[in-house]
């Protein structure tokens, strides 16, 4: 059987035509779950509307990882888990059917990650993202490949992610209190023990976000405190050397193509919020807790 499990708050705006795509889909009877964080809006009505299981935690236990954990290993009855965010939206009817396929083929692979395009409202600077780091053509990373990917990979997205639950078990689960990236924190856990982590293409779900420069420079600095507080994995897979070159080089070939020239000193400002950030939060242990606050995605 496949679980899916969606955390959620304050979801009303994405969950009815979430779980619509979902009941439309070519595995059929999936395992359904929606764990929510004392939502203010009507997610749990809606859930309830849809017959979909629904467990409910106060707003503040809620945790990247720890929470991912919970539903998937007490609440969950699947083999394979598939987790989405609550603003994922599947593009067709076989995207699960597409996502798996790597689990139920191979043992050895842990972990599959489908594809992520930008909605209709996003921005250039997003919908160049989605294509950067999510590309038209599938593969597979092993632990091999961090001897010229770095950390990268490690990437995954539970936006839109599935996994064997045995691998979960091998691994221990998602690791708790990271501010971030409890997926590729997992992934890189089951590259280690010799799994196999897929990027499956075909597998297609609708996901952006339309950041400022504001956002971006919080985005990154939280990303900066996650590897500061979990050095082990640059120790271990190494830096993603040139990535960030990389990335600013692909942008501004995505603006020109695009006719788009005129956003190129807002694609800078954003680099430079980007990097800044990044460094800045590998100090937060220096900064005082007014401060971190402030820079920071996470209140808390």
């Amino acid at each position: 059987m496949v679980s899916v499990v969606i955390p959620t708050y304050n979801a009303s705006r994405y969950l009815d035509a979430q779980l619509r795509a979902l009941r439309a889909q070519t595995v059929k009877d999936l395992d359904i779950l929606v764990i929510d964080s004392s939502s203010s809006d009507e997610t749990v009505d809606i859930a309830k509307q849809h017959a979909i299981q629904t467990v409910i935690i106060p707003k503040e236990e809620f945790d990247h990882g720890g929470t991912r954990t919970l539903a998937g290993k007490t609440r969950s009855v699947g083999d394979i888990l598939v987790y989405l965010t609550q603003d994922a939206l599947p593009c067709d009817d076989r995207a699960i059917e597409s996502l798996i396929q790597p689990l139920l083929a191979e043992k050895i692979c842990g972990a599959a990650f489908g594809r992520q395009i930008p909605y209709q409202d996003a921005t250039p600077f997003a919908r160049h993202l989605r294509l950067f780091n999510y590309p038209p053509q599938s593969y597979a990373r092993t632990y091999a490949d961090r001897t010229a990917l770095g950390i990268r990979a490690a990437f995954c997205s539970n936006s839109f992610a599935a996994y064997r639950r045995d691998a979960l078990e091998d691994v221990g689960w998602f690791a708790e209190n990271l501010l971030l990236a409890e997926d590729m924190h997992v992934c890189a856990r089951m590259l280690m023990k010799g799994y196999r982590l897929s990027y499956v293409a075909e597998a297609v779900v609708y996901h952006s976000h339309n950041y400022t420069v504001a956002q971006e420079f919080k985005r990154y600095f939280d990303l900066g405190v996650f590897f500061e507080k979990e050095r082990w994995l640059l120790d271990e897979f190494g830096r993603p050397e040139g990535e960030g070159i990389r990335f600013v080089r692909s942008e501004f070939s995505y603006l020109r193509s695009h006719g788009l020239l005129h956003l190129l000193p807002i694609s800078l400002m954003r680099a430079v919020a980007k990097l800044i950030g990044y460094r800045l939060g590998h100090y937060y242990r220096h900064l005082p807790q007014t401060v971190l606050k402030r820079v920071s995605m996470h209140s808390a």
